[in-house]
């Protein structure tokens, strides 16, 4: 079997849709699958070694100039990319009216959600086979609840992720041990006050780990200089400098614990299987919160922010639980 999965944007949503490679290479070994994505999220189906290939699409900027020549070159050559690729199925984890055209690239049968389940209804009708999900499942279950009727296999078990982390230089990491907090999001609502953040990085400096605080656009690294230039001198975050993706998962894989709202490295770092704790207020924890492991937490809900203290004790259970596939051996160290 010849798959194109089509999840182009966010970079939470992408991140959730990675189980699904998980569940179709289990159900049908030998399948092969393409990943279409938005551009600047390309580095992250990369990380699981059963996508075959990551093809970026530019959605994003191509709407800016859609009638330059430059825009329908590139646009060509994705679609010429797809349709010399074969597929027996495309699958649109998404459900928008964007997603359904780049589906419709590649000349395959198309399925995806109903009308009825669709974020834009609209989308579905360029579905030759539509399926209904149940809308009270969290959105990793949706998806693999799409996949699994689509492809007539059964979901069976918690998701798993398989990522394999990257393994490179990042620039400006501390040498001592260190809590990635993950501060920023574009949607204000989202974010944590800043006074929690700095009685955070405070408490975590009495228990021997620097804060190191990473950012992606001029705004949040404002925010992230204020952070750090608000500690005392020895207690001082460090700001990093802007990371790839790549580079973030590296830097999560490294970190001791992993503090973030509700944005798309807090759920890399779920997925990754970090000691994590997720924070939610604006958005509901049991859709978009990890659930799938003992070492991510998520805490808050219905506009009420956890306090210090919660954060605290979840960081306490996240970082003594083992890592997946780790066990005590008999002498209390792991195997």
């Amino acid at each position: 079997m010849n798959l194109a999965l089509i999840k182009t944007s966010s970079m939470g949503d992408v991140i959730h849709a990675l189980p699904v490679v998980t569940d179709i290479v289990r159900a049908m070994p030998g399948a092969r699958i393409d990943w279409v994505v938005e551009e600047s999220f390309a580095e992250l189906p990369a990380l699981h070694p059963s996508v075959n290939a990551v093809i970026p699409v530019a959605i994003r900027r191509w709407r800016k100039s859609l009638f330059d020549a430059a825009t329908r070159r590139e646009i060509a050559a994705v679609r010429a990319r797809l349709r010399g690729a074969r597929y027996d199925l495309a699958l649109d984890l998404q459900g928008l009216v964007k997603s359904a055209w780049v589906a419709r690239m590649t000349g395959a049968p198309i399925a995806g959600f109903s009308r009825r389940c669709a974020r834009e209804p609209l989308a579905a009708l360029a579905y030759r086979r539509r399926f209904d999900v149940d809308p009270s499942l969290h959105a990793i279950e949706r998806l693999r609840s799409l996949a699994a009727q689509a492809l007539g296999y059964r979901v069976e078990g918690l998701p798993v992720f398989s990522l394999s982390p990257p393994e490179e230089p990042v620039p400006g990491l501390p040498e001592r041990p260190y809590a990635l907090l993950l501060h920023a999001t574009s949607r204000a609502e989202k974010q944590w006050p800043d006074e929690h953040w700095r009685a955070l990085i405070a408490r975590l400096a009495q228990q021997g780990l620097v804060a190191a605080l990473p950012w992606g656009s001029p705004a949040e690294r404002a925010q992230a200089e204020s952070l750090a230039d608000a500690a005392a001198p020895a207690l001082r975050p460090v700001v990093l400098p802007k990371l790839t993706l790549r580079q973030c998962a590296a830097a999560i894989v490294r970190a001791r614990l992993v503090v973030g709202v509700d944005t798309g490295l807090t759920h890399l770092s779920a997925a990754l299987d970090a000691p994590t704790v997720a924070l939610f207020a604006a958005t509901p924890a049991w859709r978009f919160g990890p659930y799938w492991t003992p070492r991510a937490e998520s805490l808050g809900e219905d506009g009420r922010w956890p306090d210090l203290a919660s954060v605290l004790q979840a960081a306490g259970r996240v970082r003594a639980a083992l890592p997946a596939g780790r066990r005590p051996d008999a002498e209390g160290g792991l195997a």
